[in-house]
């Protein structure tokens, strides 16, 4: 068990192995509830996980190129 300390705005940070073990990162909804003399947390809504692949992050100027373009027209006979 890991122990954390509660800042003046009432937050605290959940240890990176419990945020891995229960799939909590940016944007999870997490419901709180008092039991007798202790607190339950349960995690309500993960977002789904951002794409590892990278494509579509960037955007470029230049025009699309179309579909049917075909290279080999660029060489010269």
């Amino acid at each position: 068990m890991e122990a954390t300390t509660v800042t003046s705005k009432g937050q605290v940070t959940i240890p990176q192995a419990l945020r891995q073990e229960l799939g909590i990162r940016q944007g999870s909804q997490i419901e709180f509830s008092r039991v007798d003399d202790h607190l339950e947390m349960r995690v309500m809504h993960t977002p789904e996980a951002p794409s590892i692949s990278g494509y579509g992050l960037l955007k470029s100027r230049r025009a699309a190129v179309p579909a049917d373009f075909d290279p080999a027209s660029l060489l010269k006979p």
